[in-house]
């Protein structure tokens, strides 16, 4: 079974090819700046990579683009559109209501539609990219995969906040989570290293967007996201946690709507409000030649994260593993390094050779005399997807 799995974001598209239940990988890519006049398409095929500069005004445009580039004979992917069996889509908010992967009708896509306002900058995006891929593949099943769904598990006291139950129960006011795809992922494969059948889980997913979640034998029991992507950890663009008083004062003093001061908290902070960027990579080299912004920046997001951790660890009552995973928690051994000072106190410790090293793939960077694994975990969400994705086709009735 070929199924193509889209991630479909508010400027970009991702998108596998991936053969089922092999988990080959047949090509993957990306679609960046969509809507802008220097639009990026970039894929890798086997050992063969490309990049091109290209315009994009649109998703419908984007998918085009790539159902081209899969039906392209010279790529020797497939043949006709036909020959993809079923597309698998990441969406972001599945509220209360989606907590598997479901197959997506015109009445599950605008109830994904509906929920926007509970993920306003992904929910649109996602939608979108499923009407166009229903259009575009037509003989395929469109499966949606939500990023919410893996925080079902979270208890009561975890989702709930102190505010007037009515209120929280009529307007769905409670935490959801996110990155649920990546979690769910890494967590699996951190199980079938610790082999054992109860455990105990922190993983810490540092990208643009940045969460954690206490995981006890498989499921999630806390997390940093919330009601909306944007409280816990300092992200790239995103506040993380503050006092919510300062929303309204900045209504006041800026005199500004809240839907100015979302935009600010959501799209002008972290990391970009406190250093004027929001690419870690640059940051790094800023603080290295001395720039106390960006010093305060990094210092910053490993304190918010080291607050989690050891607030997660009283949660589970114990720590087998910390993980770390996506862009940011798989590449950067000057944060990784900043978040595991001072949790000797647990004894956790880091060993700092194996943290330095540039290797692929999974790897433990603890040190032997460390009481619980430091592990560095590569996501893939795009093959979680798939994976959700195929077991559903196998529950279908035939």
């Amino acid at each position: 079974m070929n199924i193509l799995v889209i991630n479909s974001g508010s400027s970009s598209i991702k998108f596998q090819l991936i053969q089922m239940p092999s988990e080959k990988v047949l090509c993957k890519g990306l679609l960046e700046r969509i809507g802008l006049e220097d639009s990026i398409f970039s894929y890798n095929k086997g050992s063969y990579s490309n990049k091109e500069k290209t315009q994009i005004p649109n998703h419908s445009d984007g998918l085009d683009k790539i159902s081209q580039f899969l039906l392209d004979p010279s790529q020797e992917l497939i043949s006709s559109v036909s020959d993809i069996n079923m597309v698998g889509h990441r969406v972001v908010h599945g509220g209360s209501k989606f907590n598997a992967p479901t197959k997506v009708t015109l009445e599950v896509l605008k109830e994904i539609e509906a929920l926007s306002f509970l993920a306003p900058l992904h929910n649109p995006a996602n939608a979108e990219g499923i009407r166009v891929a229903m259009n575009v593949f037509k003989d395929a099943e469109q499966i949606a995969v939500f990023d919410t769904a893996f925080f079902q598990t979270l208890p009561e006291i975890a989702y709930t906040y102190a505010i007037p139950k009515d209120i929280a129960l009529k307007h769905k006011i409670r935490a959801y989570g996110f990155h649920g795809t990546s979690h769910k992922y890494v967590s699996e494969k951190v199980n079938s290293i610790l082999k054992k059948k109860q455990s105990k889980i922190i993983t810490i997913h540092l990208g643009n967007g940045c969460s954690i979640t206490a995981i006890k034998n498989g499921k999630s029991i806390d997390h940093s996201l919330g009601f909306s992507p944007t409280n816990g950890l300092v992200m790239g663009t995103r506040c993380g946690d503050i006092d919510q008083s300062i929303i309204f004062y900045m209504m006041e003093s800026l005199n500004i709507t809240g839907q100015e001061v979302s935009n600010i908290l959501q799209k002008e902070s972290g990391l970009l409000g406190l250093t004027g960027h929001s690419d870690l990579r640059e940051i790094e080299e800023k603080a290295k030649a001395g720039n106390r912004d960006c010093i305060l920046a990094l210092q910053l997001s490993a304190y918010r994260i080291k607050k989690y951790i050891g607030s997660y660890i009283t949660v589970l009552s114990g720590l087998d593993a910390i993980v770390f995973t996506a862009g940011i928690g798989e590449n950067s051994s000057t944060l990784r390094k900043l978040i595991c000072e001072g949790l000797e106190c647990f004894n956790i410790q880091l060993d700092t050779e194996k943290n330095n090293l540039k290797i692929d793939g999974i790897r433990d960077i603890g040190s032997s005399h460390s009481r619980a694994r430091i592990l560095v975990v590569p996501t893939n969400e795009e093959l979680e997807i798939a994976k959700q994705s195929y077991s559903l086709s196998n529950n279908m009735p035939k």
